[in-house]
């Protein structure tokens, strides 16, 4: 299995912060926000390498982070050539270009980079080998309507199938959100370009997700724990605050 982060947003939301340094290696709670994630799929025992997908302007940046890892595993920077926010490729062109460049015909397990969760992969990896040949989605319950308006939203029936797919919806029927985990078998990897060739939405995974439902059995996953999505400034003082205040009790527990 590979893994593949998608890290070629600008994170024009989080400006200034953002402005020059991408927000996947912006610290949260002291460390850097990719390295948590990171930490997260080195226990995965399954795992044959790691490709980070970023963008031109802040390629630096990551080779610089991938520089100063312990080199336990092998990890790939690739750079998709664009330099501003209104030439991006979007995620799901992202993902074709990873599975290009690195020859890719293994699953994968995709994470956005702008996520920290505080579950382990171990068991959604699980749950998604169980269910090959679909797909499997990570999902996290918000319990609110109204922050639910800020997600690409997921109804599954009974069985866990997602039965319908919602980017964004201004009255959610559900709050249930997609948190940017997904695992794709090697087999499902032909309906991207099938996606693509159809000039779709390749900007969200959530219209993709939504296309491939419709195709093929895709299975949500509930995480549980804290999830954030580092979108915009709140999120990222949300999740700092959650780290710091975790780490003091951590500190006090072990006195």
């Amino acid at each position: 299995m590979k893994i593949i982060f998608l890290c070629a947003g600008y994170g024009t939301r989080l400006y200034p912060l953002t402005e020059n340094q991408p927000k996947a290696l912006l610290e949260i709670g002291g460390e850097v926000l990719l390295s948590y994630l990171l930490d997260k799929v080195r226990l995965l025992p399954s795992l044959t390498s790691v490709t980070v997908v970023s963008n031109d302007r802040f390629y630096d940046h990551f080779c610089k982070w991938q520089k100063k890892l312990k080199p336990s595993i092998s990890i790939n920077v690739l750079n998709d050539g664009t330099k501003d926010p209104e030439s991006r490729l979007g995620a799901i062109q992202d993902l074709k270009l990873a599975l290009e460049k690195e020859d890719i015909k293994e699953d994968i397990l995709v994470l956005a980079g702008d996520n920290f969760f505080d579950s382990d992969l171990a068991s959604f990896v699980t749950f998604a080998q169980a269910k090959t040949p679909a797909v499997s989605v990570g999902v996290y319950d918000v319990q609110d309507r109204e922050r639910a308006q800020k997600y690409g939203l997921i109804k599954a029936d009974s069985s866990g199938k997602i039965t319908t797919f919602l980017e964004k919806p201004k009255d959610p029927p559900t709050t249930l959100a997609s948190m940017g985990v997904y695992y794709f078998p090697k087999d499902t990897l032909v309906h991207i370009d099938r996606f693509l060739e159809a000039n779709r939405n390749s900007d969200a995974p959530g219209y993709y997700v939504s296309w491939l439902s419709k195709k093929i059995n895709v299975y949500a996953y509930v995480f549980s724990g804290a999830w954030f999505d580092i979108g915009d400034l709140n999120s990222y003082r949300e999740a700092d605050q959650y780290l710091r205040e975790r780490g003091a009790k951590q500190k006090v527990s072990k006195k």
